[in-house]
């Protein structure tokens, strides 16, 4: 897939040649000789780090609150317990239940292409951060799919008569991937900008 401003046919590892997240050429590596790939189980243990908090946080809020309960810690600010058996934003939530694995799927079939990506890119700090991140939340709510049915969320943020929808840590881990992904896009864009 082709990201914006970005040729047909360009590979990201081409434009990201002098990162120095790669590192130098491993001792006795003659010049020239193809460098050691970074490693790729950092990115996964970010992921799986991720995973694990958000499944702890949601284990623990599940068990101390009755659904639907608030704990007021600031003026916009509560812990609460919510079901969404939808997208974000409570997208779909009300349909007869096959939302449920159309989701998990879709949350399956991202998390198989961002570790392709970070296969191949792994050397890159802000890319793989970023995927690592998206990863990490993309696969925490597919677990609360598959065992529950539906998503735990327990943070609620709101002013006065508004209400942000309730989320969780897994939601924290896409939407910061995402900013990150585009911050990383731009960066990228005026850096070829600055050569060219």
């Amino acid at each position: 897939m082709s990201a914006p401003g970005r040729p047909k046919g360009e590979d990201r590892s081409a434009q990201h040649a002098g990162n120095p997240m790669s590192g130098p050429a491993p001792a006795g590596q003659a010049d020239g000789a193809p460098a050691r790939r970074p490693a790729l189980w950092p990115w996964l243990a970010l992921a799986l780090a991720i995973i694990l908090v958000d499944q702890w946080t949601k284990v623990y809020f599940d068990s101390a609150l009755q659904y639907g309960e608030r704990i007021n810690l600031l003026p916009i600010f509560d812990f609460t317990l919510l079901y969404n058996r939808g997208a974000a934003f409570s997208f779909l939530s009300t349909a007869g239940g096959w939302q449920r694995w159309l989701f998990t799927a879709l949350g399956v079939g991202a998390a198989v292409f961002i570790l392709w990506l970070l296969h191949r890119n792994r050397g890159q700090f802000r890319f793989c951060l970023a995927l690592s991140m998206i990863l990490g939340g993309a696969l925490g709510n597919v677990i609360d799919r598959t065992q529950h049915g539906h998503v735990i969320d327990f943070l609620l943020f709101y002013w006065r008569d508004w209400y942000y929808p309730a989320f969780n840590v897994a939601d924290i881990g896409i939407v910061c991937g995402a900013i990150l992904l585009v911050l990383d896009e731009i960066l990228r864009a005026r850096s070829a900008q600055k050569k060219g």
